[in-house]
């Protein structure tokens, strides 16, 4: 496995158009590999030795213990920094940040608000820099997502995913990832709220090596009709709290429960990142229900990013 070092060592993952479809697809082989390995009780010390600097300017759950757990399954140690505990973009630039860092540690996951901000740091650091979120990309949640996907699905080119709601992070990522491992992705979002323009092109552009598709529309029945895949997210993301009430009045036709789902496939799984607000984006009988698979997904945020920190980091 560590054959493919060659490929991955010392890169950077600040966003899925960086990486092709078949180097995607990679990333989930070493993913399942690791799974596996770890569900049979076998060490997989692939960072012995290694440190991790885990900056976190936005709160988490999953990321910080997904990240911090990994790091400690793969033999290597994390460092948790938050913005309370230095000085990145306030007392210090975020180039110097990336400079010292880089003679201190092995690698920096960061979980900010802008990617800008991320990639600057990227630019300056001789170590790989991995994103954690962002407000415009997610690509570990959707690397996690498409192992969940294949685990249920046996494949992931030619089917159909719908996303239905806020065209944010999530919905950026993806498009990214779907379209590069030729998915039919389609998202549903109401007029104003729909993905940045720039990520709907690059990830047509995609579709045309990987043969997927990629739909951007306002009606969710059109998305979600004859979908493999339903997933959604959180109306309001952090940072948008003042625009709630409004957001609860727009996103309400967009709620994924029986009604909509009842036009997927009989066999649809659905996805969320979480956390999720039930009767708000999605209904609990949907989230709660047999077609469900969030908690695989949660999990699968550990393996697919244990795949990541081994092929940019090991030696």
């Amino acid at each position: 496995m560590l054959a493919l070092q060659n490929k991955f060592k010392g890169r950077h993952l600040l966003t899925l158009a960086d990486y092709s479809g078949d180097e995607i697809k990679t990333i989930l082989e070493v993913a399942a590999h690791i799974k596996q390995k770890h569900k049979s009780s076998i060490p997989t010390p692939y960072l012995q030795g290694k440190t991790l600097a885990m900056i976190f300017q936005k709160a988490s759950t999953r990321t910080r213990v997904s990240f911090e757990v990994g790091m400690y399954q793969l033999g290597g140690r994390s460092l948790f920094l938050s913005s309370k505990d230095i000085q990145l973009g306030r007392g210090e630039t975020v180039a110097d940040t990336a400079r010292v860092m880089s003679r201190f540690v092995d690698g920096i996951m960061i979980r900010t608000f802008a990617q800008s901000d991320m990639e600057e740091l990227a630019r300056h650091a001789d170590i790989p820099v991995i994103n954690g979120l962002t407000d415009l990309t997610h690509p570990c949640q959707i690397l996690a997502d498409l192992l969940t996907i294949k685990e249920h699905k046996g494949k992931l080119a030619g089917l159909k995913l719908a996303y239905v709601g806020d065209g944010n992070n999530i919905a950026h990522s993806l498009l990214l990832g779907g379209s590069k491992v030729g998915m039919h992705v389609a998202v549903a979002s109401p007029r104003g709220y729909q993905p940045n323009d720039t990520i709907v092109r690059l990830a047509k552009e995609a579709c045309a090596g990987s043969g997927g598709r990629v739909e951007v529309l306002t009606d969710p029945v059109a998305a979600v009709s004859g979908a493999d895949v339903v997933v959604t997210d959180v109306w309001t993301s952090m940072g948008q709290e003042a625009e709630a009430e409004q957001r609860v009045k727009v996103f309400t036709p967009y709620q994924v429960n029986s009604r909509l789902t009842s036009h997927a496939k009989p066999d649809y799984i659905f996805l969320h990142c979480l956390p999720a607000h039930r009767g708000e984006e999605v209904t609990a009988e949907i989230i709660d229900g047999p077609h469900s698979v969030v908690w695989d997904e949660a999990e699968n945020r550990l393996h697919a990013q244990k795949a990541v920190l081994t092929l940019l980091m090991a030696d």
